[in-house]
């Protein structure tokens, strides 16, 4: 198991520095100058750790995606454990890491800095504690999946809920998407699992912590009417490049292990649904398929049920090739396959010449996105040099103002502005400010802050890759309708 992990860990590290950063990454950098308690679309904790990377060595893009690569580890460690919960020998466990190290969703968050890859060490964390609470939950009978310990009928120890609610609040602190999932967990205890295990002070302080470390990103959120509603309401309307329909979110949850991948978690659901103490997790994945359905959530958003069920399917498939060496074999191809296809698909494997007219950028949107910030950044430059030593920078996205910030200085940039999630918050130009060049901003919108709109070009990366960038429009904007302090909630979009 651990050789996986170490092995794992190495795969991500050597392809960290290829292509360049995703557009939230560059966001993430941005926010982690600005430190608060919450923003628009997130909680502080991974700017925070963008910051700290940061504050190390600003420039080195491996150390900003080592915290990832820490947290996708973790992921797959976690699931070897979870199959030694569930009586697993080294076999299994070695099986149902390599399983979750080869998927597609566990490679693809691991190469960046994400909220989603310690969404997914979080909610595997807590699925390898639930595990540890409930192994003694429910006394013996004949089973299919059975405890690595004998069941006795002694007291479940409850001392693991805090341990639980610590996890869950910093989950929380860092995507208040955990909430659903610890919600489901709960609802499926009442429902099929064993009551008691709630019935302790111990889940009460669980609750309480876990609360405790998640109030001061609520109050942020309270106290600025609660703009993370708006935009998740954004996204289930497909703002996002990575929004899905309700039939992709089915179709994809075949993918997001890698399809290789689907029989051995689909067997695991259906092992675990016939042992009554871990029912809980096929009701629970069964809600949050749901919920996620009906809100218009992402394929990824129920990506941290697969590390147990394919723990669960693991176990009974390691016993089952024994000591048939032809048998591993087979076994250990399938998933070498998937890791291979996983990687080709996800991480910057092919050279960034080879993306353009590839299959590649409709499979993996983010892919485009790591790549041309700087050409981008350097366009900018030029057409800033040709204009007034106060021009101002007013961009569409959070991602163009972030590649400012980072790669602005040697053409001597100004701090960017942009209407778009927290860059909102953090203000808008001087009102002294009345030469605007603005990216990716369509004349139509700009025709609501200034009364002439010059067009100054259209952003091309050179590399004939077609991201969110390529081809937007450039404008400089004179002669505003009215000071920058009014105009501004004009130009506030969530999304």
């Amino acid at each position: 198991m651990y050789w996986v992990a170490g092995l794992f860990a190495a795969v991500l590290v050597a392809f960290s520095n290829r292509y360049g950063y995703h557009r939230d990454e560059l966001y993430f950098l941005a926010a982690g100058k600005r430190p608060a308690w919450g923003y628009a679309d997130q909680p502080p904790f991974t700017p925070l750790v963008a910051r700290a990377a940061s504050a190390i060595d600003p420039e080195s893009l491996p150390l900003l995606r080592a915290p990832a690569v820490l947290a996708a580890t973790l992921v797959v460690v976690c699931a070897g454990l979870m199959a030694r919960e569930f009586g697993g020998g080294r076999g299994a466990q070695t099986l149902a890491a390599a399983a979750v190290a080869s998927a597609a969703l566990v490679q693809g968050v691991g190469h960046t800095l994400s909220t989603a890859v310690f969404h997914l060490a979080a909610w595997s964390l807590l699925g390898l504690l639930l595990l540890r609470l409930l192994r003694d939950a429910v006394p013996g009978s004949d089973v299919t999946v059975r405890s690595a310990r004998p069941v006795t009928d002694r007291r479940v120890d409850p001392r693991w809920w805090p341990a639980i609610g610590l996890v869950a609040g910093l989950g929380l602190l860092n995507k208040s998407l955990l909430i659903f999932p610890a919600a489901a967990v709960v609802f499926a205890l009442l429902v099929v699992g064993s009551r008691k295990v709630l019935a302790t002070k111990y889940f009460a302080a669980a609750v309480g912590l876990a609360t405790l470390l998640w109030v001061p990103y609520l109050w942020w959120q309270a106290d600025n009417r609660w703009p993370q509603w708006e935009v998740g309401r954004a996204i289930a309307g497909g703002s996002s490049g990575t929004s899905d329909s309700p039939i992709m979110f089915v179709v994809l949850q075949f993918g997001l292990m890698g399809p290789l991948l689907t029989p051995l978690w689909g067997y695991g659901l259906w092992r675990l649904w016939r042992e009554p103490r871990y029912r809980v997790f096929p009701l629970t994945y069964g809600l949050l398929l749901v919920v996620f359905l009906l809100t218009g959530g992402k394929a990824y958003y129920l990506g941290g049920m697969y590390p147990i069920l394919l723990a669960a399917g693991a176990v009974p498939l390691a016993a089952w090739l024994g000591r048939a060496r032809g048998r591993w074999a087979a076994a250990g191809a399938i998933v070498t396959v998937n890791a291979i296809g996983s990687a080709v698909l996800f991480l910057p494997v092919l050279p960034v010449s080879a993306l353009p007219g590839s299959p590649m950028l409709a499979i993996n949107y983010d892919a485009g996105e790591t790549v041309g910030w700087p050409e981008f950044v350097r366009e900018i430059g030029d057409i800033r040099a040709g204009l007034g030593p106060d021009v101002t920078i007013l961009t569409d996205n959070y991602g163009e103002a972030g590649a400012i910030e980072r790669f602005g200085a040697p053409y001597d940039l100004p701090a960017p502005h942009s209407g778009h999630n927290a860059y909102w918050w953090w203000g808008p130009p001087p009102d002294t400010a009345t030469e605007i060049l603005t990216v990716g901003i369509e004349r139509d919108r700009l025709a609501e802050l200034c009364t002439a709109i010059e067009p100054a070009g259209r952003i091309d990366n050179g590399l004939g890759i077609d991201n969110d960038e390529q081809d937007e429009p450039l404008f400089v904007c004179r002669e505003l309708r009215a000071p920058w302090h009014e105009l501004w909630p004009r130009a506030k979009h969530l999304g």
